[in-house]
């Protein structure tokens, strides 16, 4: 999983970094509602994003509040997704996935990221070739302290699942995009409870980063899950736990 977000945590920064993701979060319900309705068990999108959400312990309150403006008759506020695509310190292809409701104000606060930290805002396809569309389901490895990768393998693969990757605190389940849905409830109905879960650009190769670039990168990073218009970044780049450290102290 990408090192930046255990970069956050080491530098104390959980509590406005949660209060992004609540933001981002119910921009997603928001959308999802707008999408396919407001009845979870309808709609599989507004069903992951409510999931996520109360992973991370959004108060219902915010949940609902999100459903309610989002059926608002009065609401005109329309989001789109756009994805930009860019190079950061050292050549790291790094992708940005927004939902804004101003194209023009997302553009230029994404280009200002990439140029105040060493890198450039490219055009549309410029590194997405270096990475997969997936499905990604995460299961917390502490909340399963029994649980072995090989029957983690097992069920997965029986729920139509593509691999399965396995970090130290983590199972990281890969599944076809289309393939996501059904996999997720059926390994719900199995009794996992995700710590994440959504589609995810996972990197083909990832390239080691240090020093001046690596610390440029961390920044970067930071200032794009800070900006309330960005739901995920996806980089091709690791950064070794002596390194973070370093950077870290």
């Amino acid at each position: 999983m990408p090192k930046f977000k255990l970069f956050k945590e080491r530098k104390g920064k959980a509590d406005q970094a949660k209060n992004n993701q609540f933001v981002k979060l119910a921009r997603e319900i928001f959308v999802q509602v707008k999408r396919g309705g407001p009845n979870p068990e309808a709609n599989f999108g507004l069903k992951t994003a409510i999931a996520n959400a109360r992973q991370i312990n959004m108060p219902n309150e915010n949940i609902e509040r999100a459903i309610k403006k989002a059926l608002g008759e009065n609401d005109t506020t329309n989001y789109e997704e756009i994805i930009y695509e860019g190079y950061g310190p050292g050549g790291v292809a790094i992708m940005v996935k927004c939902l804004t409701d101003n194209r023009n104000r997302s553009a230029a606060d994404v280009r200002a990221i990439f140029n105040k930290r060493g890198g450039n805002l490219g055009e549309s396809g410029c590194v997405s070739y270096m990475f997969d569309e997936k499905g990604l389901l995460v299961i917390d490895r502490e909340a399963y302290p029994d649980l072995t990768e090989d029957e983690v393998m097992m069920k997965a693969l029986e729920a139509g699942a593509e691999d399965l990757m396995t970090n130290e605190d983590s199972f990281d389940i890969l599944t076809h995009p289309h393939d996501f849905e059904t996999v997720k409830t059926a390994l719900e109905q199995e009794g996992f409870v995700f710590k994440s879960a959504g589609i995810r650009w996972l990197p083909q190769t990832t390239v080691q980063v240090e020093g001046e670039n690596a610390e440029k990168l961390l920044k970067m990073m930071e200032a794009f899950e800070e900006n309330d218009d960005v739901q995920d970044v996806y980089a091709n780049f690791e950064i070794s736990d002596e390194e973070m450290e370093r950077i870290g102290s």
